[in-house]
């Protein structure tokens, strides 16, 4: 019986091939001791994908013709990729966090999965050369379309968000108390 195994080398044909190497031209060659971790690996082809829906455009857009534009779009477009069901207004299940039973509404990215790609594209276009000042990813109306995307998943799914509040250390509260009953006698 032939394993599946990658690392003997038996098997299936492209099992030494990497699901990237079908898809994407491959990464440029890194020294042999050197490891990526899953962060560095996730954000190469996040990288290596948005570079590839560039080229696909009609016409293609360079690199250093790439705008915030066209990061909205790219974020629009892998929404038909997405796993997480958003109701829209007129669903009977609209505002529930657990809906009774199937309904027509289109699954999206969810807004997490948005904001972290957003961060790793962000990251990923300075590594390569880009400037701060001029990065697609760091534009202010991408934070925009990432807010209304999590509003608007939030209340479709009657999840609400909250902005964690910062923990505040013991030690500032029993001096404040202290402070106040002091100065209050």
């Amino acid at each position: 019986m032939m394993s599946n195994d990658p690392t003997t080398n038996q098997g299936c044909s492209s099992a030494s091939a990497t699901p990237d190497q079908h898809h994407h031209p491959p990464p440029p060659p890194l020294p042999a001791a050197a490891a990526l971790s899953r962060y560095e690996s996730q954000k190469r082809r996040d990288w290596n994908t948005f570079g590839q829906y560039l080229r696909n455009q009609r016409p293609p857009v360079a690199l250093t013709q790439c705008n915030y534009n066209h990061v909205l779009d790219f974020l629009r477009y892998l929404d038909q990729f997405g796993k997480t069901k958003v109701h829209i207004q007129g669903c009977v299940f609209f505002g529930q966090p657990e809906p009774a039973g199937p309904c027509t509404c289109p699954l999206k990215q969810a807004w997490g999965s948005l904001d972290a790609l957003i961060g790793r594209l962000r990251a990923a276009y300075e590594e390569n050369g880009g400037s701060p000042e001029t990065n697609p990813f760091a534009n202010g109306a991408i934070r925009v379309y990432l807010r209304e995307v999590r509003d608007s998943q939030a209340k479709a799914r009657g999840i609400p968000y909250k902005k964690k509040k910062k923990k505040r250390r013991k030690g500032n509260d029993v001096n404040l108390h202290q402070g106040q009953s002091s100065s209050g006698v």
